[in-house]
């Protein structure tokens, strides 16, 4: 995959692109980046690249030329151009699994108080990270950006992203490492069971647990199937149920004391 980024402060990206997963990505080749001064293609004799709202208001409006012959600079038959706006839809992972999958992805970001109007139609997609203002459009690429990336294969180790936040339409599990015990919290003693099909029902039934506790707005739109329904009554009952402590009764050697 190639991404371009058409900006006005290209220095922001550098550290971006040199860190963690992002570097690597671009180490084993799965991705590239372009990154674009949308200055550099101005034809204004002063090289300014935004102008006062027509018509009056605050601030400055970036201008359609630039940004024009920027993104005609880098567009292809096979690229697709996203422009940050509020306009667009919020950014999930669902988008982020379908954007891994293009060849070429053309980022334009506004910044200011927004970009002229007319550049819009030259956009393939609006795409938005939340109803909030940030100062231009740049962090929100990074966010998008790094989101995709890591779905490409090959760029992070195989099955890492399977059963993450939002995958399967709910919240992940909880997630632990030693020690133990910390601060008197215990790790839950069914993850030391070594019964493999207790810690995935488990997992799934905090999976749904914390989805209806922290975002209920994703869990009305989930629908559970006959074994998940199992586990959400159990949750009601909030009683150990019968699976549970067979797991942890013939798991007890491998429990810590």
């Amino acid at each position: 995959m190639k991404i371009t980024i058409l900006t006005l402060f290209p220095e922001m990206f550098s550290s971006f692109l040199d860190n963690s997963i992002i570097k690597r990505a671009i180490a084993k080749e799965k991705v590239s980046f372009d990154i674009v001064n949308i200055r550099d293609f101005t034809l204004d004799k002063n090289h300014r690249v935004d102008d006062y709202p027509t018509g009056g208001g605050a601030g400055l409006i970036m201008k359609c030329q630039p940004v024009y012959d920027a993104l005609q600079s880098v567009k292809t038959e096979n690229s697709k151009v996203l422009l940050t706006s509020p306009r667009g839809k919020t950014f999930n992972q669902a988008k982020a699994l379908e954007l891994s999958k293009e060849e070429h992805l053309v980022f334009v970001c506004g910044h200011y108080e927004g970009i002229d109007e007319r550049i819009n139609k030259y956009a393939d997609e609006l795409i938005s990270i939340g109803d909030f203002i940030l100062t231009g459009g740049e962090v929100p690429v990074m966010a998008i950006s790094d989101s995709i990336i890591r779905l490409i294969p090959g760029v992070i180790s195989e099955g890492s992203t399977d059963e993450e936040s939002f995958n399967n339409g709910l919240l992940e599990y909880p997630q632990y490492t030693l020690p133990y015990e910390f601060n008197e919290d215990k790790i839950p003693d069914i993850l030391f069971s070594g019964n493999h099909t207790a810690i995935d029902k488990w997992r799934k039934k905090e999976s749904l647990k914390l989805t209806k506790k922290y975002r209920p707005d994703l869990f009305d739109k989930y629908t559970p199937n006959k074994q998940e329904q199992k586990l959400l009554k159990e949750l009601e009952s909030n009683e150990t149920p019968k699976w549970e402590k067979e797991a942890l009764e013939k798991g007890h050697k491998f429990i810590k004391k």
